[in-house]
C-alpha cells in the first residue's frame, strides 16, 4: 500500500511539475494576492484533482475495448484548449491596460481551471493502465484509495511549492512571471498542435 501511495504521489508531483495552466496560475495569485487566496485556489484543484482520478481509474476499465471513445476525448481536448488559448490570450491584454487585479472567490477558480484541464484524465489514465499492467494497482476499494490520497497529495505539494517560492521564482524569471497569461496562451495552443499533429502521423 505504502509504494501506490508513493507511485501515486510521484507521477502528480512530475506531471505538474512543468508549467501548466494550474501551477502558472498557481503562482500568479501567490504573487498578486495573499495566502488565503493561495490556499484556497489549490485545495479547489486538489478537489477536482480527487473526483480526476477515481474517474481515471474507472475509464480505464470500461475504455478497454473502446479505443474510439478515447480518440473522441482527445479531439473534444483539441478544441478545449484552443478556446483556452483564446481566453489567456485575451486575459493578458486585458491585463496590460489594468494595473489592478482583483480575484475573487479563489476556490472556485481551482475548481474551474482543474475541471477544464483537458490533461489530467489522459494522464492519470496512463498512469493507472501503467501501475494495472505490472499488477501494482487493483480494483479493491484499499488500494484505489491509497493511490488517489497519494495522487492528490502529490499535486497539493507541487502547487505548494509554486506558491512558497513565488517571489523567488520571480526574481529568476524577470519579467515571466509579469506575462503568465501569455505563457498560458502558449502552453495551451502548443497542446492542441500536438494532439492535432498526433491524429494525423
Amino acid at each position: 500500500m505504502i509504494s501506490l501511495f508513493l507511485f501515486g504521489f510521484v507521477f502528480s508531483f512530475l506531471g505538474f511539475t512543468l508549467p501548466s495552466v494550474l501551477n502558472m496560475t498557481a503562482l500568479k495569485i501567490r504573487l498578486d494576492s495573499n495566502k488565503k487566496e493561495f490556499i484556497k485556489f489549490t485545495t479547489g484543484v486538489s478537489v477536482i484533482v480527487f473526483l480526476q482520478v477515481f474517474t481515471s481509474i474507472y475509464i480505464i476499465k470500461y475504455l478497454s475495448g473502446k479505443p474510439y471513445l478515447i480518440e473522441i476525448l482527445e479531439k473534444t481536448g483539441v478544441v478545449v484548449l484552443l478556446i483556452l488559448s483564446i481566453y489567456f490570450y485575451k486575459q493578458h491584454k486585458k491585463e496590460r491596460k489594468e494595473k489592478v487585479i482583483v480575484r475573487k472567490n479563489s476556490f472556485l477558480m481551482g475548481i474551474i481551471l482543474s475541471t477544464l484541464n483537458m490533461f489530467a484524465i489522459p494522464f492519470f489514465c496512463g498512469t493507472t493502465a501503467f501501475l494495472i499492467s505490472y499488477n501494482f494497482l487493483n480494483f479493491n476499494t484499499i488500494s484505489v484509495l491509497t493511490f488517489v490520497l497519494g495522487t492528490v497529495l502529490g499535486t497539493y505539494y507541487i502547487l505548494y511549492l509554486y506558491g512558497k517560492f513565488a517571489l523567488k521564482i520571480q526574481e529568476k524569471t524577470g519579467n515571466l512571471t509579469n506575462n503568465i497569461n501569455l505563457i498560458l496562451s502558449f502552453i495551451t495552443a502548443g497542446f492542441a498542435l500536438f494532439t492535432v499533429i498526433k491524429f494525423i502521423i
